[in-house]
């Protein structure tokens, strides 16, 4: 073939492959361009549900996509992190998961099928929740000072209720005996609405709670004597912290927003800006308040990662000291 044939047909083809690239180089565009999905790994009415619902809610106006809320309900939310862990990592798929599953699990269970600490990353922390020390309501005492003196003089030991082994509830209640040098029995039900009733009922004295029993208390089925956060809480304003009685009581639940491991650092910081968009928003802080007292809760990708690990010092300590396993 001639020369100049040959560099003819050498351009009709160079010409013909940036014809067939430039549709894809057109067509790609900002993340995201479809919708986004977030998991769940509580059922619908849970905190982290309506957390994830009210969030889904803003980002799906910040990004101009939809946001989709999807449950996976099962193993305290080891089942969730596992299909989030497992997904492309995209941005695409999301957790918004509770602290349990990052400063309790790891330690609670055998080796699961993920590492959550190591094949999900933080994006932002979403919203925080205190604790309620509740009691039967026909119980003589109406501070914290009395329950202890109460249960201090009472033989056998009364029962504390809670919504399982390991949970939260279970663990800062221990956390309090430990602190205030008294004995419960522990008894552990399958959630906490069944710990609430047996409360209510008489078959044990005491719960911890998150805020979404306010209602009972302000129905007179139960007592609310303390708060397990720092300062008071404003939908609680007359009842006293721990703190107030034991210095330095401080424990709270969080919940934040987790991708797969190796997402693109341009979409973690997309989300994360619309995440700190959010939660200043007047009407998510209204679709937190009315799910709980939940409190938006803004950090620095760096004081997140401190709280995770201040969290998993405490809980682990008191999961190895009293060699609690799972239900």
């Amino acid at each position: 073939m001639p020369l100049h044939n040959l560099a003819r047909t050498l351009l009709c083809a160079a010409l013909w492959l940036v014809h067939l690239a430039a549709p894809v180089v057109w067509a790609q565009t900002p993340y995201p361009n479809r919708p986004v999905k977030l998991v769940s790994p509580i059922p619908p009415g849970g905190a982290p549900d309506l957390i994830a619902r009210a969030i889904g809610y803003k980002l799906s106006q910040g990004l101009n996509q939809s946001v989709v809320i999807e449950t996976k309900v099962g193993s305290n939310g080891n089942i969730a992190a596992e299909f989030v862990a497992r997904a492309p990592a995209d941005g695409y798929t999301l957790l918004v998961g509770m602290d349990s599953l990052f400063v309790i699990n790891p330690y609670l269970y055998a080796k699961g099928a993920v590492d959550v600490n190591k094949e999900l990353i933080p994006i932002a922390s979403l919203g925080s929740n205190q604790f309620v020390l509740s009691v039967n309501a026909a119980l003589p005492v109406k501070t914290l000072p009395e329950f202890v003196a109460y249960v201090k003089k009472t033989s056998p030991p009364p029962a504390y209720a809670s919504g399982g082994n390991g949970s939260q509830h279970h663990l800062t209640m221990e956390m309090l005996k430990a602190r205030a040098g008294m004995d419960l029995l522990h008894v552990p039900y399958k959630g906490g609405a069944p710990a609430t009733t047996a409360t209510i009922g008489g078959e044990t004295i005491a719960m911890f709670s998150g805020t979404s029993n306010s209602a009972l208390v302000k129905a007179g089925k139960l007592k609310a004597i303390a708060v397990s956060s720092a300062q008071r809480l404003k939908e609680m304003p007359d009842v006293p912290t721990i703190a107030e009685t034991y210095p330095g009581f401080d424990n709270s639940i969080w919940i934040g927003l987790f991708a797969p491991a190796g997402t693109p650092d341009a979409v973690v910081q997309r989300l994360r800006a619309e995440v700190a968009k959010a939660l200043q928003a007047p009407d998510l802080i209204e679709a937190f308040n009315k799910a709980g007292g939940i409190e938006p809760m803004v950090t620095t990708p760096e004081e997140l990662q401190a709280q995770i690990k201040r969290d998993q010092a405490k809980y682990s300590k008191v999961i190895r000291d009293l060699g609690i396993k799972p239900d």
